[in-house]
């Protein structure tokens, strides 16, 4: 397993090309630059826990490939107790970090592709699942950081892939030849993408037959000729370039470090595919790889609201109205809440089974509920929370300010709250409360792992409601075999 120095220092040996504001960063100092590096500490944090002995239990697993002690994040689930324990570990890190730590989706990818590619060769007779084990086997030895790229441009919403007018608004299969496949397209909304290894291509949706050279999945260097990715803005991304105080969470960053990645006629060996135009088995996969993203939300957004919780105790006690009973209700209904999503997590965990390939698989219905309380919980969490943080969270002087020689002593001066509380101190908890409750944190909440559309969707197909009406009839005496469809 690597540490977290070991994983910085295999992130500057790649010829990656990241754009940002336009500029071309040189690669070996793309990890360095303001925008990223929180990020990279962050990812750095699922190496750097996998070596203290007090968290083992959570952050390494036994593979069941080669017998050896590997880091969770690169693990094939065995049991319900190894759902159960991503979901602790994911809270776990949220708590150390305050925010993403990008390596789930990679993560979630190789679970569905697992037991979606052995139902595929059964059926097919292809041999896609031995392909697979065999770049698991390297993402294993390796400690790899991959990240899952599902989400397509899509351009025109109402039209299929093959109907655009442009083809490339879904990553698809321009030619074929002995050696492999070649890919032209883009993959947006890409967490950890900059700051990961390889990634890992799957479909963004079910196809049919005419859709089919759209079903494409598999792995390639972040850095594969032909790729380069457009790193995404944040609000008040230029916070920054400069200080600490401004950026609230400076060392970890907020969110995950999104990118536009482009795909340029991009090679891959057969070895690294693992679908190509089995469209019939392109919905499969993106059900199952949605499902363990959902999954982990309860567990992340309930460890980062662990912090916003914290965050607006300590501004309310900095500020002198902590003890105040309306200050306490609201805190302890933003502990119920994140209780709560948190629990869903758990849910669909403990439900979980084992799929044909022998993997575990969460509740999908629980799963998809928890997600979809997540869209709505998170920005009551943050909602309360800013009403305990007060109007200063939209309006504090900058660390320019603060560190000015000539007005300087003025935001000292009336940026105090608690006379025996450092003015920096309050002004940092201010700025972290600020970052973790708005802009791109709140809208990652409600579009990460799909949209609450989706979720909707798949609750709806999942949730029996023939059977339930059924039961209800039962129960009141009617024949339900009159109204059966």
């Amino acid at each position: 397993m690597k540490t977290g120095q070991e994983y910085r220092d295999s992130l500057r040996t790649r010829n990656i090309k990241v754009y940002i504001k336009g500029q071309l960063l040189d690669s070996k100092d793309v990890i360095d630059h303001p925008f990223i590096k929180g990020h990279v500490n962050s990812a750095a944090m699922t190496y750097e826990l996998a070596q203290d002995p007090q968290f083992e239990d959570l952050m390494t697993a036994t593979s069941h490939l080669t017998g050896k002690k590997i880091n969770r994040f690169t693990h094939i689930h065995q049991s319900v107790d190894d759902l159960v324990k991503k979901v602790k570990m994911l809270r776990m890190i949220s708590l150390n970090t305050g925010t993403c730590y990008q390596r789930c989706v990679g993560f979630d990818a190789v679970n569905a592709v697992y037991s979606v590619t052995f139902e595929m060769d059964q059926k097919l007779g292809t041999n896609y699942h031995e392909r697979l084990k065999k770049y698991l086997l390297r993402w294993q030895e390796e400690d790899l950081m991959v990240a899952g790229a599902m989400t397509d441009p899509k351009g025109d919403r109402s039209l299929r892939p093959s109907q655009q007018a442009d083809p490339d608004m879904f990553v698809h299969v321009v030619k074929k030849d002995d050696k492999g496949i070649y890919l032209r397209g883009a993959k947006a909304h890409m967490t950890g993408m900059v700051n990961s290894h390889e990634m890992l291509i799957m479909p963004t949706s079910g196809y049919g037959e005419e859709d089919k050279d759209y079903a494409v999945c598999c792995a390639l260097p972040v850095d594969a000729p032909g790729v380069f990715h457009i790193f995404g803005r944040q609000t008040n991304d230029d916070r920054k370039m400069g200080g600490e105080i401004d950026q609230g969470n400076a060392r970890y960053g907020v969110v995950g470090g999104e990118c536009l990645t482009i795909l340029e006629d991009v090679f891959v060996p057969w070895d690294n595919v693992f679908m190509c135009g089995e469209y019939q088995f392109s919905g499969m996969l993106v059900e199952r790889f949605a499902c363990y993203h959902r999954q982990n939300y309860g567990a992340c957004k309930g460890g980062v609201s662990d912090i916003v919780i914290g965050a607006a105790a300590t501004v309310a006690d900095m500020s002198g109205y902590g003890k105040a009973t309306h200050i306490k209700d609201k805190l302890n209904e933003m502990i119920h809440l994140a209780e709560t999503v948190y629990c869903c997590a758990i849910a669909c965990s403990a439900e979980g089974k084992p799929t044909a390939a022998g993997n575990y698989y969460v509740d999908p219905l629980l799963a998809n509920v928890g997600k979809h309380n997540i869209t709505k919980i998170i920005y009551e969490i943050d909602r309360l929370a800013q009403d305990v943080g007060g109007g200063i969270l939209a309006t504090l002087p900058s660390e320019e300010d603060f560190r000015s020689p000539e007005i300087g002593k003025y935001v000292e001066k009336y940026m105090r709250g608690v006379a025996s509380v450092p003015t920096e101190d309050r002004m940092r908890m201010i700025r972290l409360l600020e970052v973790m409750t708005g802009g791109v944190a709140l809208v990652e909440s409600m579009h990460g792992a799909g949209s609450p559309q989706a979720q909707k969707i798949m609750y709806s197909k999942l949730s029996g409601l023939e059977n339930k009406k059924k039961a209800a009839m039962k129960i009141a005496g009617v024949d339900p075999s009159k109204y059966t469809k």
